[in-house]
């Protein structure tokens, strides 16, 4: 057995996991939220952001087209796309005096994890450097001057979205601070939360016509060393190549890089090591530009998967709501309670093509219809769809009905026994069939499962709350959901959990 599927098998749910896990919260360790320089002098972002246009459903799917005066962002888009993916949306105080700070994109437990870094040329108003974004007082902190992206570029094996970017984003997790709540899992948190947010940030981007591209085909240890990260706590995910410089001119060698040595504010006082964690990262890693390069090989052209012969087409609404990215991400939540009432089936069309539109990344050239993703379904209340599970095929546009009858029952103990999935009008399930991409893509191609599928739940996520409806993410009882959707979903593997319908009580909004 590979390390990653060690690491997959070991941090699975079931009824008897939970109950023979002892771990409790320790609230004199609860990590801080924020990764803080305290030495460096923040450069504030503005905070006058313009709305876009664009209406939500055609900027999930990205269906916009790109801007040629956005081709090499300024600050004000750069801000733009910050706060609307990372940046804090609203805040609550609770008794005692503590401050909860809420961000823009869903995250495991609120615990955000999941940090952004910037390595950009020089922009209309911003010197080239690597900076850090600090959503606590939403301004950049700049860790090294010049213009880096060259390294960049050498540690994607020359990946043509990489070289043509004025601007790049790279996402980051911090282990701990989400494996304080949920332990070794949270190296799948990792790729969850970063997904969720990716999801909210090429939205933005496509609102804005700025060209964005993720990248999960980098060395490792180069894009590490380039932001000065402590890798037995703190690791690259994935980068996000923004704009199209016309002259695509990265230099030919970046400035010197020695390392960084700088200054952060502590998580907590103690903290409790998880060495599934990194065990697993480190296996999935990638070392040399020539291992980055044959992965890139291996990861493009799959074929699309042919429709089934029995199948129930999509029918989209014919006019969706005009509702703006931003409104949709600014009044986000996550539902905590839903009304056992109805969606229609065109709503849930409406929502299955925009999430599942889209270029993403190195690895596929659009989710899943040529990507590892595949969503399963289970229906409880759709008019015009009856109730019972299925499988969506992206490439088609058509569900396969898998069995039809009553699964409330069954929706609710999936996720955990929670009523959530019972009273949600649908359940995604986003499965993969990891041997099949592990065989291809090697021990990286867990990172591709994972990230993918939580872009796709992402992206339906904002779709459901642009459709007036409600979501929020689960976890789930991993093989009792493959079994459940079995004999189709045989030896495939889920990845992530999104439950939609109507809210018996409207999330406060931003």
């Amino acid at each position: 057995m590979t390390t990653i599927r060690d690491y997959h098998e070991r941090t699975k749910h079931s009824t008897a996991s939970l109950r023979a896990n002892r771990h409790s919260l320790d609230w004199d360790i609860q990590p801080l939220p924020f990764k803080i320089y305290p030495g460096l002098d923040p450069i504030a972002l503005p905070r006058d952001l313009a709305p876009s246009p664009v209406a939500a459903l055609d900027a999930i799917a990205a269906l916009a087209p790109h801007r040629p005066d956005r081709a090499v962002p300024d600050l004000r888009t750069l801000a733009h796309l910050l706060h609307r993916s990372a940046g804090i949306t609203r805040s609550r105080t609770y008794p005692g005096g503590h401050v909860m700070h809420f961000r823009a994109a869903a995250c495991t437990g609120a615990l955000y994890h999941i940090d952004l870094y910037l390595v950009c040329a020089d922009l209309p108003d911003l010197p080239a450097g690597v900076y850090h974004f600090g959503p606590h007082d939403f301004a950049l902190r700049r860790l090294r001057a010049g213009d880096h992206r060259a390294a960049l570029v050498e540690a994607t094996a020359g990946a043509a979205a990489v070289a043509a970017a004025p601007a790049l984003l790279i996402c980051t997790s911090t282990f701990w601070r989400n494996a304080w709540k949920y332990q070794a899992r949270a190296y799948r948190h990792c790729f969850w939360d970063a997904g969720t947010m990716l999801a909210n940030l090429l939205g933005v981007a496509a609102a804005d016509g700025v060209a964005a591209r993720v990248v999960l085909g980098f060395v490792d240890a180069a894009v590490n060393a380039l932001l000065g990260l402590d890798t037995q706590r703190e690791v690259a995910l994935a980068l996000v190549a923004l704009g199209e410089r016309p002259d695509g001119a990265t230099g030919s060698h970046p400035p010197p890089q020695p390392p960084l040595a700088l200054e952060t504010v502590p998580l907590s006082t103690r903290e409790v090591d998880y060495p599934l964690i990194r065990a697993a990262h480190t296996a999935s890693s990638l070392a040399t530009t020539a291992e980055v390069r044959a992965w890139h090989a291996a990861a493009l052209g799959q074929a699309p998967p042919s429709a089934p012969a029995a199948s129930v087409p999509l029918r989209p609404l014919a006019h969706p709501p005009d509702r703006s990215i931003d409104d949709v991400i600014l009044h986000r939540g996550s539902t905590r309670r839903f009304a056992r009432a109805a969606i229609s089936f065109e709503q849930l069309s409406t929502a299955l093509r925009s999430a599942t539109h889209g270029t993403v990344g190195d690895w596929t050239a659009a989710p899943g219809r040529d990507g590892v993703a595949e969503p399963y379904l289970i229906v409880n209340a759709v008019d015009g769809l009856a109730a019972g599970t299925y499988v969506y095929h992206p490439a088609s546009e058509v569900l396969e009905a898998l069995r039809v009858g009553e699964v409330r029952q069954a929706a609710g103990f999936l996720d955990l026994g929670q009523e959530l999935a019972a009273d949600a009008a649908v359940n995604v399930y986003l499965l993969s069939d990891l041997e099949r991409v592990l065989e291809r893509l090697g021990e990286r191609g867990y990172r591709v499962a994972q990230l993918e599928s939580a872009i796709v739940g992402g992206k339906l996520y904002l779709a459901a709350y642009a459709l007036g409806l409600g979501a929020t993410g689960l976890t789930f009882f991993d093989d009792d959901v493959t079994h459940f959707f079995s004999p189709h979903a045989s030896g495939k593997s889920v990845m992530f959990l999104i439950a939609a319908g109507v809210p018996a009580r409207r999330a406060r909004g931003g």
